[in-house]
This record gives structure tokens, C-alpha cells and sequence, in this order.
């Protein structure tokens, strides 16, 4: 049988409320909802009221504002306090009595934000401390929840020391103190350093009075810079510079500490109002000369290690702290202007003399050129006098040639030995700088380490032929090369320059001679250690049958017979059609055949 569905439909005329009162009347009904409304706590929306937490969980806070339905408030709104427990009151603040859901909407970020920049400002005023908490890192520092606002935090400011790492702060409860705040901006500024000064500062006093030089401390690493180490002494810093860290050489001080190592220094210096602290590290060690052995002595050999260059030396370091110095002039035979680069290396480990050696002064110096032979102990046996060798054109000076025999070895050939017939005003007009030259010993000065050397010697002197060929009274054919106030330079036969003084340079119809103009010039001063010849074109008319020789350009013929001379210069210029200073030979033969014939 079908089951009858009872609608309102069906029966207009029944009573759905008498249902729903369960039996109450609508009397009794009214009744109990007035006592109900009266344990409510009457409330409005938008304000701050106190309520007690009931519940905890890892998502939520319930809060009982005492209203018909609890308020549920997110529990990262409670970072700050991460001790909150059921029984705890906390204000909130109704956005909503009930929202679609009709649930009671609460807020308790919302209600600090009211009280917040109240009380931040009264914080200010007062000095107090408070508490925050670190919600995340920011470019410069860390962001802080306080009182709900969200205030800066400084690097700077975070501690006395410097910070390397700011994420180890968040998400901790810090204390600060409230040093700055923008109005306009609402922007507050905490520091948690300014507590940790307060507290350094009696501290501080205490250590300043104590202060003493010579003093031991136990300090901290607080900063490492390329010029020294910043120690904290307990609120007060000193400085230990890079060449107080050790006795040996130091190129940066994190090859000797490191930040936050805890070590004892010596106090140095300091100044009156004891701001600045000079400390030490390597005073608290022996110094290494101390204890450096009492057998070493100057002329023994020694090992180390190069750990400075310049220009002048190296300093080589035998044993931590111990250094020598190797001077650039004892580090090659040489003479030689060099620099010690030229040598050696940063960390060349090298074999070395002891020079000098003075353990007061703490000073050394030392030599490696003396591992080497001396090139002057026997240099009269490898360079006898009018022995010829070849040399390396080093530099030049005004009076000469300084030329490299071997590496140490130096010798001069003065501007007069260079050329017999050229007359040089500077020697570079005869060779140049690494030009290889012939030479030949003309004297050994072993205790002074000189050597004289000569260029000419190598051949023989043609003034020797000269002295015959220019006679004075001999006539040749010259061409004038030059002119002056006083003088003319008339070039000769054989490459040799005769001076003609002005008033002998007057021709036959009575003009002047001038520049490359060819004609006959007479001899009428020699000198053969001056290496001069002055000649005269008037006397060739003038003086007309005192003329003994005339000597032409290859191919000419004498005025006069001459003899056997003119003869065996008619050879010499047949054989060569410009004769030059290079005619060496065929000269010194001339010079053997006439003098045969006299």
C-alpha cells in the first residue's frame, strides 16, 4: 500500500510553527530567546573589543568575544607571539557580525594597527624596550612586525659587530628600541644594536680605565681589511696592523686570522682619550732573529725564498722573519745598469752568500754573483795586452766607447783610438749601440777592473805614409768640401782632409775659390801627431819652381818629375781607382818601396 505524503499543499490549515516549537508556545518561545540575547555581549561592527582565545591549532586561533558565534583569526597573525595559548585575551576587531556563512569575521592585525602608531609614538618618547618580530630580509636590512606595523631594521643597527648573514634573525622575537618615525610616510625606524651599546657602554668604561701598555687581552676577530685587523675587547676596538700580525712577511691578514677567531694581543700604543687602540699579535712570539743559529756566519752558504722585488734588490727570506737582502749590483758580475726583475722572481728559491751579518740591527745582506767565478781573477791570461777579440758597443760617454768583452767584463776605447785618420766629436758617429766591434788590448788595470782597449791599433797607422806622400811642399789636386770664416776643408788624396786658411784660397786671376771647386793645393804645414795638413792654392803660382811633388785624382800626372816618389804614386793610383783610408796595405807597401829607394 502506497505511503501518503502529507504536503501544506494538501492541508493548508496545518500548523508548521506548532512543529517547530516543539511544543512551546510562541509565549515561552519569546521568553527564552530574551534570555538567551542577554548573555550575549552586545557588539558592534567596526570596533576593538577584548576577547579570550579557547582554542589553539596549527592553521587558526578561536577567540570568544562573548557573541553568539566565536571569532576564527588566522594564526600567522600571531607570529609575534609564538607562545599564545588557550586563556590568553587578545583584542580583535569586528569587521563583520556575520558574514554569509553567518559567521562572526575578526581581525586582530587589524585591531594593533589602531593602538599601533599610539603607542610606537609614546615607545619613542619613553625610551622603552619592546618587542618585535623579524618577518623577512630586505635590501639593508630586516623588516620588523611591531605592534602590527611593519617597521625597518638597519644592517647597520642589528648589532655592535658587523652582519654577514641577516637570515639567522628571521623569524625570531628580537628587542628594540624605536629611533626614528616618519609621520607622513608611517614609516618607523628600530634598532637592536642601541640596546647592546647601552649595555657595552659601562663595560666600555670599565676596560678604557684599565687600559695599560703591554697589556694582554683576550679579543674577537670584528673586521679584516687590507691594511689590519679590528679587535673587539670586549666593547672596545684597537687595531693590529698588518705588520704587527707576524714577524714574517704578510701580504693580506686572512692568511693569519679569521672573523670571529677569539685570540690574545697585546696592547701597543694609544692615545689620550684612549679612542684609539694600537695592538699586537706578533710581540706575544719570540722575534726569529733570536733564535737564529749562532754558527752562521758571513761567507756561508744559505737557502730561501723570494718574497719582495724591486728595482734596487730582493729580499729573501731564509726563515720566517729572518730576510736578507740581495742588492741588484750582487746579483751578476756585470756593471751593467739593471734592475733585480732582470734576476729573479717572486718565490724563486735561491742559493746566496752571506755578506754582512748584523744580529742587533737585525740586517743582512747577502750575494749570489760570488757562486759564480770572478771574470777579473785571471783576466791578464784571457786578455793579454795586443791581443785582439770582438766586443759588444754597451753605451757611449763624450770621451768614448764602453764595450762588453764577456758578462763582467767591460772595457774602454777612448774617442782617440777609434780611427787614425777621421777626427770624431762623438762616438756615436763611428758605431752605434749593440754594434760588434774588433778590438785590441792596450792595458790591464786588474785592481781597479779596467781595461783600455783600441780600434785603430788594428791597423797601421797611415800617417806614417802620409808623412812622406804629404810632404810639405808636395802639390795634389783637392776639392773643397767646405767653407768657412777663416779657413776652407779641402779634400785630399787618400781620403785625407788638408785646411786651407783664407787667404790662401785666392786664385791666379785674383777671385776666390768656392765650394767643390777642383784645383791644385801645396803643402805647406804637416803634423803628423795633430793629424793636421794645412795647404795653400796661392803658393802653387806663387811660388811656382820650389814645387817638389804634385799628387792628382787617379789618373793624373805630376807638374814635376818627382822621381822614384811621383813614380810609385803614379802605381798606387793606377792599382786603385778612388783610393781611401781602406788602402791600408797598399800604403805600408808605397811606404817600403820609397823608403828603399832613399
Amino acid at each position: 500500500m502506497a505511503e501518503k505524503t502529507i504536503t501544506s499543499q494538501g492541508n493548508p490549515d496545518f500548523d508548521w510553527e506548532a512543529l517547530a516549537h516543539d511544543g512551546y508556545s510562541k509565549a515561552q518561545h519569546a521568553e527564552y530567546a530574551d534570555r538567551y540575547e542577554a548573555t550575549l555581549t552586545s557588539i558592534n561592527e567596526k570596533e576593538v573589543i577584548m576577547g579570550t582565545v579557547i582554542a589553539v591549532t596549527k592553521k587558526e586561533v578561536v577567540i570568544n568575544i562573548g557573541y553568539k558565534s566565536e571569532g576564527v583569526v588566522a594564526i600567522n597573525e600571531f607570529r609575534y607571539n609564538p607562545d599564545l595559548k588557550a586563556g590568553d585575551e587578545v583584542e580583535v576587531f569586528v569587521e563583520s557580525q556575520e558574514d554569509k556563512n553567518g559567521q562572526l569575521v575578526v581581525s586582530h592585525k587589524t585591531a594593533r594597527m589602531h593602538s599601533a602608531w599610539e603607542r610606537v609614538n609614546d615607545v619613542l618618547k619613553t625610551g622603552e624596550v619592546i618587542t618585535g618580530y623579524v618577518k623577512c630580509r630586505t635590501k639593508g636590512g630586516l623588516i620588523v612586525d611591531v605592534f602590527g606595523i611593519e617597521a625597518f631594521l638597519p644592517g647597520s643597527q642589528i648589532d655592535v659587530k658587523p652582519i654577514r648573514d641577516y637570515d639567522i634573525y628571521v623569524g625570531k622575537n628580537m628587542e628594540f628600541k624605536v629611533v626614528k618615525i616618519n609621520q607622513e610616510f608611517r614609516n618607523v625606524v628600530v634598532s637592536h644594536k642601541a640596546l647592546i651599546e647601552a649595555e657595552l657602554e659601562e663595560q666600555k668604561k670599565q676596560i678604557i680605565s684599565g687600559l695599560e701598555k703591554g697589556q694582554v687581552l683576550e679579543g674577537t676577530v670584528k673586521n679584516i681589511t687590507s691594511y689590519g685587523v679590528f679587535i673587539d675587547l670586549g666593547g672596545v676596538d684597537g687595531l693590529i696592523h698588518i705588520t704587527d700580525l707576524s714577524w714574517g712577511r704578510v701580504n693580506h691578514p686572512e692568511e693569519i686570522v679569521e672573523l670571529d677567531q677569539k685570540l690574545n694581543v697585546v696592547i701597543l700604543d694609544f692615545d689620550d682619550d684612549k679612542k684609539r687602540i694600537a695592538l699586537g699579535l706578533k710581540q706575544l712570539q719570540p722575534h726569529p732573529w733570536d733564535a737564529l743559529s749562532e754558527d752562521l756566519n758571513v761567507g756561508d752558504k744559505i737557502k730561501g725564498k723570494v718574497v719582495v722585488l724591486a728595482d734596487y734588490g730582493a729580499f729573501v727570506e731564509i726563515a720566517p722573519g729572518v730576510e736578507g737582502l740581495i742588492h741588484v749590483s750582487e746579483m751578476s758580475w756585470s756593471q751593467h745598469l739593471r734592475t733585480a726583475q732582470d734576476f729573479l722572481n717572486i718565490g724563486d728559491e735561491v742559493e746566496a752568500v752571506i755578506l754582512t751579518l748584523d744580529r742587533e740591527e737585525r740586517k743582512m745582506s747577502l750575494g749570489i754573483k760570488q757562486l759564480m767565478p770572478d771574470p777579473w781573477a785571471e783576466i791578464d791570461k784571457r786578455y793579454p795586452v795586443e791581443s785582439k777579440h770582438k766586443a759588444k758597443v754597451r753605451n757611449f760617454t763624450n770621451f768614448g766607447v764602453f764595450v762588453e768583452l764577456e758578462e763582467g767584463v767591460d772595457g774602454l776605447i777612448h774617442i782617440s783610438d777609434l780611427s787614425w785618420q777621421k777626427k770624431i766629436k762623438h762616438p756615436s758617429e763611428f758605431c752605434k749601440v749593440g754594434d760588434e766591434m774588433e778590438v785590441v788590448v792596450l792595458e790591464i788595470d786588474q785592481d781597479n777592473r779596467r781595461i783600455s782597449l783600441g780600434h785603430k791599433q788594428l791597423e797601421e797607422n797611415p800617417w806614417d805614409v802620409f808623412e812622406t806622400l804629404f810632404a810639405e811642399g808636395s802639390v795634389h789636386q783637392g776639392t773643397i768640401i767646405d767653407l768657412k770664416d777663416k779657413s776652407g776643408i779641402v779634400a785630399l788624396p787618400y781620403g785625407v782632409e788638408g785646411i786651407c786658411p783664407a787667404r790662401h784660397m785666392r786664385k791666379e786671376d785674383g777671385s776666390n775659390a768656392k765650394m767643390e771647386e777642383q784645383l791644385d793645393f801645396k803643402v805647406i804645414e804637416f803634423n803628423k801627431d795633430a793629424k793636421k795638413i794645412v795647404v795653400s792654392h796661392v803658393r802653387t803660382f806663387e811660388e811656382g819652381d820650389d814645387t817638389p811633388t804634385t799628387t792628382k785624382s787617379s789618373g793624373s800626372k805630376s807638374k814635376s818629375g818627382g822621381g822614384s816618389t811621383s813614380k810609385a804614386v803614379d802605381q798606387l793610383n793606377k792599382s786603385s781607382e778612388k783610393s781611401t783610408l781602406g788602402d791600408l796595405d797598399a800604403l805600408a807597401a808605397l811606404k817600403d818601396k820609397m823608403d828603399g829607394k832613399e
